[in-house]
Parts: C-alpha cells; sequence; structure tokens
C-alpha cells in the first residue's frame, strides 16, 4: 500500500490553522492533503492531526439501498419505542386503576353483565319481529305477487311496507347482536390480558 501527499499553498507547507486529510484511492494508497479531490469527496475520509493520526471520521456517503435501508430500521427501532412507550402507559394505568385481581375480576363481571342485559333484550326484541314478520307472510301470501292465483289482488301498499320495514329491522337487530356478541368476546379477553398482565407486574405469577 503506497501513500501520498497533497498539499496546496506555497513550498508544500501546510499552514497551521489548516485541516489535514487522510483518504485510500481505488488502488489502495493512502493519500494525505489539506484538501480532498473532488472525485473522493464521497469516499470515506479522516481528519489526521499533524502526526497522521486519525481524530475525526467524515463517512462515505451512504448508496441509495444503504440509505433505504437505513430509512427501514429507523423506522422499526421507532415503531419499537412507541410499541415500549404505549406498553409502559397501559402498565402505569393498570397499576393505578386497580389494587387487586378481583376488582379487575368485578369489573370485568360487570361489563359482562351489562352485554349479557343487552344480548338478552336484542334477542327477545328479534323473537317479536320474526313473529311478526311470520304473521305479515301469512297475510301476504294471500295477494300478488306472493299468491300464484292470478285472480288473487296485488298486495296492499302499508302491507308491502310493513314487510319491508320488518326485515330490515331484523338485518338491523340481527347484526346489533353479532356486533355485542363480538364485543363481549373482546372484553372478556382485554379483562383476562390484564389480569395475566396485572399478575407478571406484581410478581404473582
Amino acid at each position: 500500500m503506497g501513500i501520498a501527499f497533497l498539499f496546496g499553498g506555497t513550498g508544500g507547507a501546510v499552514a497551521a490553522e489548516s485541516q489535514l486529510y487522510r483518504w485510500v484511492d481505488e488502488n489502495g494508497t493512502v493519500h494525505f492533503g489539506d484538501s480532498v479531490p473532488p472525485e473522493y469527496a464521497k469516499t470515506e475520509r479522516h481528519i489526521v492531526n499533524e502526526h497522521g493520526i486519525s481524530v475525526d471520521v467524515l463517512p462515505a456517503q451512504k448508496t441509495t439501498e444503504q440509505l433505504a435501508e437505513q430509512a427501514r430500521l429507523e423506522a422499526l427501532a421507532e415503531a419499537e419505542k412507541r410499541r415500549a412507550d404505549e406498553l409502559e402507559q397501559r402498565d402505569n394505568i393498570l397499576l393505578n386503576t386497580y389494587l387487586s385481581i378481583d376488582e379487575i375480576e368485578a369489573l370485568r363481571n360487570r361489563r359482562k353483565e351489562l352485554l349479557d342485559g343487552q344480548i338478552r333484550v336484542t334477542e327477545i326484541y328479534l323473537a317479536n319481529l320474526r313473529e311478526k314478520l311470520q304473521k305479515l307472510q301469512s297475510d301476504a301470501s294471500r295477494f300478488q305477487p306472493y299468491n300464484s292465483d292470478p285472480s288473487a289482488p296485488p298486495i296492499h301498499d302499508w302491507l308491502a311496507k310493513e314487510l319491508s320495514n320488518t326485515l330490515n329491522s331484523i338485518l338491523v337487530y340481527e347484526k346489533t347482536l353479532d356486533d355485542t356478541r363480538v364485543q363481549q368476546t373482546e372484553i372478556v379477553a382485554k379483562f383476562e390480558k390484564d389480569i395475566d398482565r396485572f399478575k407478571y407486574l406484581k410478581g404473582l405469577n
């Protein structure tokens, strides 16, 4: 490996206040100088003292791929930090809200009972709607288009509208019932996770 020197100014002397650089070219030759040629401005360069000892490093300019990978890793690190911060915040809320597992279970049971009541009310209302629909369908069967008899009269507007409204109501309340059941399952699961986390934080496992 060769060594080459490149100095500006007169007589090859470097002024006391000048900064000295060290870089390596494509042939492996080490260069020293008070300025770096433009073609090596993007490579790794060292700032050295008067004894040629490195005192600082100017890193090489990253490629597009390296910059993309750096951005990806920084995004992952930021996401991980956010998750850690959120977990710490949830832990603090958990510890500041409850004194014991019994308190968590009591609140879980109250929430579940509340949703149980909503489910029962919705089921009863749905049963009534379905019974009403069955009666409306029986009434509508005497009219066209529900009766194939050509002499059957056309269905009354009010009956057709009542049929449509009842069907729509059934669909709405069926979805409400499904959503409430899902909500109940999710709430119970969340409380179970809170209980497990509370045990861990309190060293009760």
